[in-house]
């Protein structure tokens, strides 16, 4: 039985006494998560393809950065509309809009003649991918009873991780197999079309539709605000000239966000229906959740961006061999994952948070001692102990963040979690790439090679110290959570006793 949400105050109708989720919302989570799965793992698969694809379509470097910049944009504007898109629109229509996106794009994609057409196939698949995590997410909050929302969030941390590692990997592959990077396109295709196919066949809706309310004023400000900041954060890490000042799209971004959160707070007191709802900060677990989730998915993201390089410019290993040594610890994260999520159901989260936190900073601070002779089985050990402790953090983290909302919320903590974790990822790989080059640049000297061994490993020693530093910044927070059990209703750590929604957060009636 489905959870409506679209009134406040609803009791969960799907959290019988045996704590089970029926066979029918198991298949659509089963499926949302197969399809997040596969555009995830777009996101990364064309590591390798870059130069092959750069030589093919006459373009240099930096235009060719625009595939992962246009298609992190895209997701920073997007992914803040999708609490309203999600709650104003049906589980289905979302769901095969989305992958329809997706799919149009790859299409657009795999025939493009020119540099142009690519990325313009590339921003359309982005606009799907967009809305795939939010929307698994709150089916999840919303089907699944909440004592048994670790294990099934575990099954996330399969997505989030599994599918970016296996990206590099399986585009060496294809790369090997069919010699051109179009290819990769070609094995997309049916993949998502499979899944739109399953979608339009097998889904059913979650609760009811026609919540929120559209605000026009709200888009634009979204696209300036959200966008601008990640595009400034991007341009520093790539360290790239041309394009729009940094600092003109820095205060564009500021200025952005801050109209946006203006324009948000107004919108609660005039209708009590924001686009995005701030409301959800009042929420002391939730603010506090999505704080370590901005640490670790920086952590996550620099050493991504970081480690590739060190492994091809320092120690000599081809880009497919690059991609086998980060395999593994994808692999055991996924695997982790729902296992982790079974313990948080029995012990909750800061049994889990607090060692995962000391993981993530001892692994980055092994990497901070890896240098020009470095055994690439060190690097291997010190990659899957990473992964580990970034796995005791996820789903801990985000089941704890939004277990601490109630289900009209659930929606807008799903978009801020995605929101802000591409701010997250934008500013780890601009903060730690800009580290690693100075220090390069540095120890090179006047007479030196920056991109020689020598001052590459240098780089990367110093920039994994600092991100060691900035993960021990999440302990205090993951202390300051409690010791209280995810099973624990939300008006006992958010609101008034009751229903568990504050009368103050009470959305509009319909």
């Amino acid at each position: 039985m489905s959870l409506d949400t679209s009134h406040a105050g609803d009791v969960p109708t799907n959290e019988p006494d045996t704590g089970r989720t029926p066979p029918g919302d198991l298949l659509v989570i089963g499926l949302m998560l197969a399809a997040a799965f596969v555009v995830i793992l777009n996101e990364t698969i064309m590591a390798n393809a870059l130069r092959p694809l750069m030589l093919d379509l006459g373009v240099d470097e930096r235009t060719g950065q625009w595939l992962s910049t246009a298609f992190m944009l895209t997701m920073a504007v997007v992914i803040p509309l999708t609490g309203w898109v999600i709650q104003r629109f049906s589980t289905r229509t979302v769901f095969i809009t989305a992958m329809t996106l997706f799919t149009t794009g790859t299409v657009i994609a795999l025939a493009a003649p020119n540099f142009p057409v690519l990325l313009a196939g590339r921003i359309v698949q982005a606009s799907g991918t967009a809305v795939m995590m939010p929307l698994l997410m709150t089916t999840i909050l919303n089907l699944v009873p909440m004592q048994r929302r670790g294990a099934m969030m575990g099954n996330i941390t399969i997505v989030m991780s599994l599918a970016p590692a296996l990206g590099p990997t399986a585009s060496g592959l294809i790369l090997q197999g069919f010699g051109t990077w179009r290819a990769i396109f070609g094995v997309m295709v049916p993949i998502a079309l499979t899944m739109l196919i399953l979608g339009i066949v097998k889904l059913v809706n979650v609760g009811e539709s026609g919540g929120g309310t559209f605000d026009a004023v709200s888009i634009p400000l979204a696209v300036l605000g959200f966008g601008g900041i990640v595009y400034t954060l991007s341009q520093i890490g790539e360290s790239s000239g041309g394009g729009v000042p940094i600092w003109v799209s820095a205060a564009i971004g500021v200025v952005g966000v801050a109209l946006f959160m203006g324009r948000q707070l107004q919108l609660q007191r005039r209708t009590g229906a924001p686009l995005l709802d701030l409301r959800t900060f009042r929420h002391r677990r939730f603010g506090l959740g999505l704080a370590v989730m901005v640490i670790a998915f920086a952590g996550l993201m620099g050493t991504a961006i970081l480690l590739p390089l060190y492994l091809q410019g320092v120690l000599g290993l081809v880009p497919l061999q690059a991609g086998l040594v980060v395999l593994p610890g994808g692999i055991v994260m996924g695997l982790s994952g729902p296992v982790v999520g079974r313990i948080f159901d029995r012990f909750g989260p800061r049994v889990l948070a607090l060692p995962g936190t000391l993981l993530l900073a001892a692994s980055l601070f092994a990497f901070s001692r890896a240098g020009e002779s470095t055994p690439v089985w060190m690097i291997v050990a010190a990659h899957i102990a990473l992964m580990v402790g970034l796995s005791m953090l996820f789903t801990p983290m985000f089941t704890t963040a939004l277990n601490d909302l109630p289900p009209h919320l659930y929606p807008h903590g799903s978009a801020w979690l995605g929101s802000l974790q591409q701010v997250a990822g934008a500013a780890g790989t601009a903060l730690l790439v800009t580290v690693s080059a100075t220090v390069a640049v540095a120890t090179a000297g006047a007479t030196g090679d920056p991109a020689a061994a020598g001052p590459q490993a240098a780089g990367f020693e110093t920039a994994m110290s600092v991100g060691a530093v900035i993960a021990l910044l999440a302990v205090p927070l993951v202390l300051a959570l409690g010791r209280g059990k995810p099973t624990e209703p939300v008006a006992a750590a958010s609101g008034p006793v009751g229903d568990g929604v504050p009368a103050a957060e009470a959305p509009p009636a319909h």
